[in-house]
C-alpha cells in the first residue's frame, strides 16, 4: 500500500475510474480525497470506494501531496481561480485530466508557477485498459513525473510527449479513439445484419473480433500491416474486402479524421488559454 496522499477536484466518472484502478493497484482508500458537488455523487463515492468525500475543494485539497483536477474544461477557470490560496500554500504536484486546458491558464489562474502535469486519457480508462498521454511543465521534477506516471498508470497505458502542442496530436489517436472503432463496430455489425445474421450474433462476433485483433496487435512485435498480411490470402475473401478499403483510400480518410480532431483540439486549447 502506497501512502501518498491524493486530492480529486470532481467525482464524475473519469474520476472514480482513476479511484477504482488507484484501489486495485494498492493505494490505501483513507489516503484519497474528492470534493464534488453533489451529495449523492459523494455518497456513492464513499459507498463504493471507502474514500472521504468533501462538498468544499479546499477541505479535500487539506494535505494532499498531488493534485487530479476533473472537473469540465469550461469550469477549470472558476475552479482553478477559487481552490488558488490552498493550492499554493500546499504547492502539491498538479495533475489534469481537464481536456484541452493549457498548462500556462492553469498557472495564471493559480497565481503562480506551479508543478503541473497534462494527461489525456481516454474513456477506456474507466475500465483500466486507457491510452494516456502525458506532459509535464518545466516545474515538474523527476519525482514528480514518476508520480504522475505511476497513478495514471493504474488505468492504462502511459506515453510522455515532450511538447504540450503534441497532447493535441493524443487527443485525436487516443483521446477521440475509441469512438472511431465503435463506429467501425457499429458499421461491421450492421454489416452482419444486413448479410443475414440475428443482431446478436452479429453484434457478439464484431465485439470478439475487435478484441482479439487488438490482443493479437498489443502482444506481437510485428506491426498491423505484417498482422494484416498474414490473415489475408491471396485471392482470397479478406484479399477482396480490404480492396474495397483501399478503393475508397481508407488510409487517406483516416489521416484528415485525425487532422481535424488535432485541429479542433488545438481550438479548444486556443479559447480556454484566453479565458480570463
Amino acid at each position: 500500500m502506497t501512502t501518498a496522499r491524493i486530492a480529486f477536484i470532481g467525482g464524475g466518472n473519469m474520476a472514480a475510474g482513476l479511484i477504482a484502478g488507484l484501489i486495485a493497484d494498492g493505494h490505501a482508500p483513507d489516503t484519497i480525497q474528492v470534493a464534488d458537488p453533489s451529495q449523492e455523487r459523494r455518497e456513492t463515492l464513499q459507498a463504493s470506494f471507502g474514500v472521504r468525500a468533501f462538498a468544499n475543494n479546499a477541505e479535500a485539497i487539506a494535505n494532499a501531496d498531488t493534485l487530479v483536477l476533473c472537473v469540465k474544461p469550461q469550469m477549470a477557470a472558476a475552479v482553478c481561480t477559487d481552490i488558488a490560496a490552498a493550492v499554493v500554500a500546499a504547492r502539491p504536484l498538479i495533475i489534469s485530466v481537464m481536456a484541452g486546458v493549457p498548462e500556462q491558464a492553469m498557472q495564471r489562474w493559480f497565481g503562480a508557477p506551479l508543478p503541473v502535469v497534462r494527461a489525456m486519457p481516454n474513456t477506456p480508462a474507466m475500465v483500466q485498459t486507457g491510452a494516456i498521454g502525458l506532459h509535464a511543465s518545466p516545474e515538474v521534477d523527476a519525482e514528480g513525473r514518476n508520480r504522475a506516471e505511476t497513478i495514471l498508470r493504474a488505468v492504462g497505458l502511459v506515453r510522455w510527449v515532450e511538447d504540450e502542442a503534441r497532447i493535441d496530436a493524443v487527443t485525436a489517436i487516443s483521446g477521440s479513439g475509441p469512438a472511431y472503432f465503435f463506429l467501425f463496430m457499429e458499421a461491421l455489425e450492421e454489416a452482419g445484419i444486413e448479410l443475414g445474421l440475428d443482431p446478436q450474433t452479429a453484434r457478439l462476433l464484431t465485439i470478439q473480433t475487435a478484441l482479439g485483433a487488438a490482443k493479437m496487435a498489443m502482444e506481437s512485435a510485428a506491426p498491423p500491416s505484417r498482422l494484416r498480411e498474414q490473415v489475408t490470402s491471396p485471392g482470397g475473401t479478406t484479399e477482396r474486402a480490404l480492396a474495397v478499403f483501399q478503393e475508397a483510400d481508407l488510409h487517406a480518410l483516416v489521416a484528415r479524421a485525425a487532422r481535424a480532431a488535432r485541429d479542433r483540439a488545438a481550438e479548444i486549447s486556443q479559447t480556454l488559454s484566453e479565458q480570463p
